[in-house]
């Protein structure tokens, strides 16, 4: 269905709203309706916290650590670069008077939270609750872009909404930096510099998309482009900052201190801003003015009951002849002609000093090559009015369009690299979803314009080929190929220590097959799913116990922690496997949260066990891809095949495990 403009406009601004009070409505409703303790047990708060203040940190940010009042952090979803809320004990988190920051730094006792300005006071006393909050500026970012899009040239607005074709222009031959692309990934970059408008970089797991950026980034910049590098996480940014830091170009890295990893703030614009004189100069002011800040207490502060009424024009010019009005003592006048006088001097200093930040601030901005920052950020008020050449959007399948929208409308071209036979846009707004908010804007295009506009890098550099070879067939009609440099890795290189008196399912596990499907159908209740009162996320006990017992064999014969991830479609099983696994350095996530990542060796557990063969939303076959794709030497599944088979997609799966002597059945 094609859009009018403003239709378009209209229609996704409807459901940006939709999903922002969404999210908001689930948070507030959670912390009304769950008490702090049970919000603290699903990992979406603390409690029994204190705060003591670290100073300022980066970008003039206020500093202050929170500790539990005895012993270590809980399991918890709070990560750095999130948006929490503080508050003391007594009051409904959601008061207005309680401040919001950003998680700075965590560890397993404490967690640093940065807020914009100072915190108040309470946050340095005990039995504070620390709160996961939502983040609202995204969304009005994204209402803003979507007015933007109103003012766009009427032949951009048509190319983007499938109106008129994209153009392109002729780019015969070119001397590529990278010596190590594939012919797959060679033709991407040719077509992404020939592209006038737009175009897409179809990259499955482990074919280096980012790497083809890269690439595509560094030869636009040696064409005299200044660029965006973008996407919709802070991880997959600091990815991009990382490797073009790493050949050499000159980035800056736009966005708050905290959600930058501490190896790359050296690329930040609030650690380049340091070196700035006029930066300098600007902090100098600050700390003159925060001092006399100090000095206004001595004086009377000009409330209603000392200044009936009077201006502080008035005020000053009675001072100034050493009258008196209304009944007010002559002290009283000269007090708020001190404190007014005061007031004048640190608005002024603080003016001055915001006019040197802004000026220190943009210098970099213009003097830079590549500008990185979120989706998000790039509509933040630190690059309003900035223009760029092109932009290079990574992850941009799992952007909603509106997100990605904010970047686009900053350039005049742009290359979108992602997976769209990969996991979507998370939408919590079920309208929303069904409105197409969770059809990113890589998609849309795509299905418009097809191949036109499309390369699929055919290479992975990281499954085993026998890994590879059901997503290859199932989803990317055969075409993906496995390096040689990974087509037979295997767990040998890695073992230590193999006993050799191991005997039943660990046997079966350390078999040199890298891919394995345990079968607990038949199992009963023991393997069956079930959902907790109050809860609905699907648990599975025994599912949980065998991936324990499996994490644990794997250990003990010398595999990393650091080297294993188990991962589970369900958040209660996620919960319930961490409690089981306690070690430091094993990732235990959800499917969704390890997008974009890999392990030497992958466990699943797809959790749905039942008689009534009910699958839920394992029905995505996208959410299946990711589990199957993350692993690169071994890849070991648990599920029950007689519920999972009502899919025809995993019964497939289950009969090439079978097919390649990797299946085992359990009961």
């Amino acid at each position: 269905m094609k859009l009018s403009d403003n239709e378009y406009v209209r229609h996704f601004s409807e459901l940006v709203e939709l999903e922002r009070e969404e999210q908001m409505r689930l948070h507030e409703e959670e912390m009304q309706r769950l008490s702090g303790r049970e919000r603290e047990e699903k990992g979406r708060a603390f409690l029994g916290m204190k705060g003591k203040s670290q100073g300022l940190g980066l970008g003039g940010k206020y500093l202050v650590k929170f500790r539990k009042q005895v012993g270590p952090l809980p399991d918890t979803e709070i990560e750095a670069g999130d948006l929490v809320l503080v508050s003391k004990p007594g009051t409904d988190p959601w008061d207005d008077d309680n401040p919001t920051g950003t998680i700075a730094e965590k560890t397993s006792y404490t967690i640093t939270v940065a807020f914009d300005d100072a915190p108040p006071g309470f946050v340095f006393r005990k039995n504070l609750r620390i709160d996961l909050f939502v983040n609202d500026i995204t969304f009005q970012r994204m209402l803003e872009a979507l007015n933007k899009f109103r003012r766009l040239p009427r032949w951009k607005k048509d190319k983007l909404l499938g109106n008129a074709p994209p153009e392109f222009s002729k780019i015969d031959k070119i001397d590529f930096l990278n010596a190590g692309l594939n012919s797959s990934q060679q033709e991407a970059v040719l077509r992404s510099l020939a592209a006038r408008d737009f175009f897409l970089i179809h990259g499955p797991p482990g074919t280096g998309k980012t790497i083809t950026c890269i690439e595509v980034i560094a030869q636009l910049v040696n064409r005299g482009n200044r660029g965006l590098a973008a996407a919709d996480s802070n991880v997959a940014v600091d990815n991009l900052v990382e490797r073009l830091d790493n050949i050499g170009l000159k980035v800056v890295r736009i966005g708050h201190p905290a959600r930058v990893i501490p190896s790359l703030r050296k690329r930040s614009l609030d650690y380049l801003a340091q070196e700035e004189p006029d930066y300098i100069r600007a902090q100098e002011l600050r700390e003159r003015a925060n001092t006399l800040k100090e000095h206004m207490e001595g004086f009377t502060m000009p409330e209603m009951r000392w200044r009936r009424g009077l201006s502080d024009e008035t005020i000053m010019g009675l001072a100034s002849e050493g009258k008196t009005t209304r009944g007010i003592p002559k002290k009283k006048i000269e007090g708020m002609r001190k404190w007014i006088g005061l007031r004048q001097r640190i608005d002024k200093l603080f003016g001055d000093a915001r006019q040197l930040e802004e000026s220190a601030i943009r210098r970099i901005i213009a003097d830079a090559e590549v500008v990185c920052a979120t989706n998000s950020t790039a509509g933040s008020e630190i690059l309003k009015g900035e223009k760029f050449d092109f932009a290079v959007i990574d992850e941009a399948t799992q952007s909603t369009e509106p997100s990605s929208l904010i970047a686009v409308l900053k350039t005049k071209r742009f290359i979108m690299a992602g997976d769209h036979k990969q996991l979507p846009p998370t939408i919590l707004n079920e309208e929303a979803a069904r409105g197409n908010l969770s059809k990113s804007l890589f998609e849309r295009l795509l299905e418009i314009y097809g191949d036109k506009i499309r390369v699929m890098l055919e290479v992975q550099y990281r499954m085993n080929e026998e890994i590879a070879e059901f997503p290859c067939n199932e989803f990317y009609d055969g075409k993906l190929q496995a390096d040689e440099s990974v087509k037979r890795r295997s767990l040998d290189d890695l073992l230590q220590s193999v006993p050799t008196n191991r005997a039943g399912i660990l046997d079966f596990v350390l078999a040199k097959k890298p891919f394995l499907f345990l079968d607990t159908a038949g199992g009963g209740v023991i393997f069956a799913d079930k959902t907790k009162k109050g809860a609905t996320s699907k648990e599975n006990d025994g599912e949980a116990k065998l991936v324990t017992e499996i994490a644990e064999g794997l250990l003990s014969w010398g595999i990393k922690p650091e080297d294993i991830a188990i991962i589970s479609p369900y958040d209660a099983q996620v919960a319930l496997i961490k409690r089981m696994l306690r070690v430091e350095g094993l990732e235990i996530k959800t499917v969704d949260g390890f997008q974009g990542r890999e392990k030497e060796v992958v466990i699943v557990s797809f959790v749905r066990s039942n008689k009534s063969r009910v699958i839920g939303f394992l029905k995505d076959l996208r959410r299946l891809n990711v589990s199957i794709t993350r692993a690169k030497r071994k890849l070991i599944l648990i599920g029950d095949s007689t519920t999972l088979e009502s899919e025809g997609c995993y019964k497939r799966l289950i009969e090439q495990a079978k097919d390649r002597a990797g299946y085992k059945k359990l009961a």
